[in-house]
């Protein structure tokens, strides 16, 4: 019985793991100060659950030089739930990618100097990795992502029940300020 229970959540598990790459640019500029620009282009889902690190260079597009960067799943968790709800409500769902701009380990073409280390669809989170100083990406939301996103948030989001604020109950807290009374029997 118990292999069955590991079995059961093993299952589980995959199902909150979605393996995706991503795909990075780099752009030349006719600009003094500039002479290149690096982004992320696209969070595309993986074919297989092989979640490997690997790095291939794209056939370039002109003066566009590409590479796509596997090994990186969007795992999703309860305590985001309300992070995807913001992104799958919004007019455009997003992929949110964290990258750092530096070499990579020996075996990755010395090319490519946006190192990309996690990836997420939720707005919270992002925005915890902007306000901590991190570089961050935006990128279309792929449908079959989107998808996979959907029955998890209906299941796991509850919005917070909304309440009245007292005139001065911040301070009251604080113990700034001695509490009011409400008048009547």
């Amino acid at each position: 019985m118990i292999d069955g229970i590991r079995d059961c959540s093993f299952k589980a598990m995959l199902l909150l793991r979605f393996p995706v790459t991503v795909v990075i640019e780099r752009v030349p500029l006719t600009n003094r100060w500039v002479s290149e620009q690096w982004r992320v282009a696209a969070v595309e889902p993986l074919p297989d659950d092989n979640v490997s690190h690997a790095t291939e260079r794209l056939p370039d597009q002109g003066d566009v030089v590409r590479w796509r960067c596997s090994g990186f799943a969007v795992e999703l968790t309860r305590s985001e739930s309300e992070g995807y709800y913001l992104n799958i409500s919004s007019p455009e769902p997003k992929a949110f990618v964290m990258y750092r701009m530096e070499q990579g380990p020996a075996h990755v073409d010395p090319a490519l100097k946006l190192q990309v280390h996690l990836v997420t669809v939720s707005y919270n989170e992002a925005a915890r990795w902007l306000d901590g100083g991190e570089q961050v990406d935006a990128v279309a939301l792929d449908p079959s992502m989107l998808a996979w996103m959907q029955p998890f948030v209906a299941e796991h989001y509850r919005p917070e029940p909304k309440r009245k604020a007292r005139r001065n109950e911040l301070y009251e807290r604080d113990g700034n300020i001695a509490p009011t009374r409400k008048s009547g029997p």
